[in-house]
């Protein structure tokens, strides 16, 4: 009897081993992904979009994401609303971080709590001597931003918590770019590791590179650790075929090679976003630009177009009202006003997210400048995916033949005139104030969702395994 006893035993352990590595074979592990970024809520502001929407959603895909970012970082915008999309349980490192930006303030003759902006933006004058000193400084002093103290403590800290939690991928969200030095440190010191260097910006291609006044050694050495940084990274994502384009033109001038490593994932629009039931249109017809307005992002041709039109078309001018939220230069102001256009502007502060969203819907048009740089045809801003999203027509003023123009006319969402190209503005604003709208392609707009977007982020980590 005890023999019998004892084989049960057995037999129903055995039972209970089998079924348990039955559960475990159906059980999904998610793999974990260091994601070192600076910006984070609660930040507001573009450049925490993409990856807060990628680690909301990295689950769903098998991915476990860590997050690792400042405890003090300077923020251009406070945004608590954000703080909800973050999902539950996940881990946030926090480390402090120094930067300059105390002197710089009582160097610029700014308050303690005044916010720096991420772009060359003057809100109340035009910079002097020591706005450009100042710029001067960061350019040739700061390489390759402000935030390069802490990368040397970033990575010391990092290398311990990466072995000692098993992390064998990292990702690095830049601008800022210290972000990559960090994530180039960790993969000097633990090779294992497999690196995504992903490029919300462009470094030494971006638009305002050459407004820095570097000095040849600075730019030496710029190029130099961009450089580095895509020559190390297991793959260089970056938010448009351009901007991929240029990263693997630098590594292939210098080296002569081209590796398979450039990807592209386009930025898109979360459609938890998006209210079901959307509320009344804006009484008037409303133009409205949400976003910093900068120099360079300056339609000079709408607001020459706008006054044409106010003085050709009574009914147009009856109901135009031009709504600008978010901060705005002084010199666009000034260009408004000289085109007797600020009787019909109606200014609006930062808004949190969730209520940005709701004044796109009650927009009737949605306007997307184009900074009228060099670049301009790899610009694929993260503001358009949300535009797309809400619904209301998009009027883009940009290249006619650049990555945004192609979204456009694929998704059927609005209308791109170039900056110069008034008569063609002309006709597409008089159609949407008309109601003549563009046949939209819900097909096409759908694949720019946060979703769809993760998915192919976790099928390319999937693929460095």
């Amino acid at each position: 009897m005890c023999g019998e006893k004892t084989h049960g035993l057995q037999a129903a352990g055995h039972a209970c081993l089998a079924l348990w590595h039955q559960c475990i074979s159906f059980t999904p592990v998610n793999k974990k992904v260091l994601v070192i970024t600076y910006y984070w809520p609660p930040s507001g502001g573009a450049g925490v979009q993409r990856w807060l929407k990628f680690v909301k959603y990295m689950r769903n895909f098998g991915w476990e994401p860590v997050v690792y970012t400042a405890s003090n970082a300077e923020m251009p915008v406070i945004d608590k609303s954000l703080e909800k999309e973050i999902p539950a349980g996940i881990t946030v490192l926090k480390t402090p971080i120094w930067e300059p930006y105390d002197i710089y303030k009582k160097f610029t003759g700014r308050k303690k709590e005044d916010r720096i902006n991420a772009s060359f933006l003057n809100e109340g004058k035009k910079g002097g001597f020591t706005q450009k000193l100042s710029v001067w400084i960061r350019g040739n002093f700061f390489i390759p931003d402000a935030r390069r103290f802490w990368i040397k403590p970033s990575i010391n800290y990092l290398v311990d918590y990466v072995r000692q939690n098993n992390i064998r991928h990292v990702v690095s969200s830049g601008p800022p770019h210290s972000m990559h030095l960090i994530a180039l440190g960790l993969k000097k010191a633990l090779p294992e590791l497999n690196w995504v260097a992903d490029f919300r910006d462009p470094w030494t291609h971006i638009d305002f590179y050459d407004k820095l006044m570097l000095s040849p050694p600075a730019d030496k050495k710029h190029k130099r650790l961009e450089l580095k940084v895509i020559a190390h990274a297991d793959r260089v994502l970056s938010i448009g075929t351009q901007m991929s384009d240029e990263f693997a033109d630098i590594l292939f001038n210098k080296t002569g090679t081209r590796p398979d490593k450039f990807r592209v994932i386009t930025n898109g629009y979360d459609r938890e976003d998006i209210p079901q039931s959307k509320g009344e249109k804006d009484r008037k017809f409303s133009l409205a630009h949400i976003g910093t307005l900068v120099k360079d992002r300056n339609p000079d041709v709408l607001w020459r177009t706008l006054r044409e039109l106010v003085n050709e078309n009574q009914a147009f001018e009856a109901q135009l009202e031009i709504k600008l939220v978010g901060k705005v230069d002084v010199f666009v102001r000034e260009e408004i006003e000289k085109h007797g256009l600020s009787r019909y502007v109606r200014n609006i502060d930062y808004l949190p997210h969730n209520e940005v969203i709701a004044e796109q819907q009650r927009s009737h048009v949605l306007l997307l400048l184009v900074n009228n740089t060099k670049n301009a045809k790899g610009i694929l801003t993260g503001k358009f995916f949300e535009y797309l999203a809400s619904g209301a027509p998009v009027l883009a003023i940009g290249p006619e033949d650049g990555e945004l123009a192609g979204i456009i006319k694929e998704t059927g969402c609005g209308f791109v005139s170039g900056f110069n190209n008034h008569e063609l503005l002309k006709q597409q604003l008089l159609k949407l104030f008309t109601g003549q709208l563009p046949a939209r392609n819900e097909k096409a707009a759908q694949s720019y969702d946060r979703r769809e977007l993760t998915k192919k982020l976790c099928e390319l980590l999937n693929g460095l395994n």
